[in-house]
């Protein structure tokens, strides 16, 4: 099968040099996953594998985020400074709104994450999933007054169709991909699609959840990322990503060692603390930096 992603190959020491706004050289965007999970129907993130059904104990679990992590996490993004790009299943907006009254009050970026985490792209028809991708979009419209300009899948699931069907409903960036460090444009039979940096590994879910990876150890993966990324990025406008989830790093003995991570960050010179839309505005700004 072809890729659908489409992208050419590019060498990064070969790409022309520059710097963000504001002379910054490394772009960090932490997301925070703000999700919805259907009782007992469609798939789930577990701590506890194996519980009998009615599975309570992971329900109980989830839940969390969105009673008490999710304000936890933005609390303590406002406090360093950083805005948080809320991957958002739309079903939130009906079953925990606070937490959305929360996310505004941090001037968060909203991006489309599906209805609900239950979900899945996978299998669904070209039909179907232009009707989800829509729905999803207007939602968040109708919620926040304005469409999403970005989308991360549910599961980081696709289709075949998925890349064109999201610039044919609206979308102008995706975040589900890590490919590079800097913002890749993929082609579409709709038009350019801004693939912005999201990190599988710097991702709570995939590593101290999936993984079993300690919030000391995981803090610490933050940390050697930044200061990698902050090296590399002297001459070459990079990305940083981190991605959280309110029922994950919104716990208390993780959100205390991500804290001291993200305040390390906040504090360094020569990092632009932002949001997708700033990105994507900023690569459209100055395609001569970014191709």
């Amino acid at each position: 099968m072809t890729n659908p992603a489409s992208y050419r190959y590019s060498a990064l020491p070969t790409r022309p040099g520059g710097t963000w706004p504001n002379g910054a050289r490394l772009a960090i965007v932490v997301c925070v996953g703000v999700e919805s999970y259907r009782f007992g129907d469609g798939r789930t993130e577990d701590v506890l594998a194996d519980v009998p059904t009615p599975d309570l104990v992971n329900t109980a679990w989830r839940d969390y985020g969105n009673r008490v992590g999710a304000f936890r996490l933005f609390e303590l993004l406002r406090r360093l400074g950083i805005p948080p790009t809320v991957l958002l299943n739309t079903d939130v907006y009906d079953e925990a709104p606070a937490v959305m009254e929360a996310a505004r009050a941090t001037s968060a970026e909203i991006v489309g994450h599906g209805r609900s985490n239950s979900d899945t792209l996978s299998g669904m028809t070209p039909e179907a999933e232009r009707a989800y991708l829509a729905d999803v979009a207007d939602r968040i419209r109708h919620q926040e007054g304005s469409s999403p300009g970005g989308w991360s899948s549910p599961w980081l699931s696709h289709t075949p169709d998925t890349l064109n069907l999201l610039v044919a409903t609206g979308y102008r960036y995706l975040l589900d991909l890590r490919l590079d460090d800097q913002p890749v444009w993929l082609s579409t039979e709709s038009g350019p699609l801004l693939a912005i940096p999201y990190a599988a590994e710097l991702n709570d879910s995939s590593t101290m959840v999936g993984r079993s990876v300690s919030a000391r150890d995981f803090a610490d993966m933050i940390v050697d990322e930044f200061t990698e990324l902050h090296t590399a990025a002297e001459h070459t406008p990079l990305v940083m990503s981190v991605v959280l989830h309110s029922f994950i790093s919104g716990v208390p003995f993780r959100l205390r060692a991500i804290g001291q991570a993200l305040e390390r960050i906040a504090a360094s010179e020569g990092v632009w603390l932002t949001t997708p839309r700033e990105i994507h505005r900023a690569v459209v700004e100055s395609p001569e930096s970014f191709r």
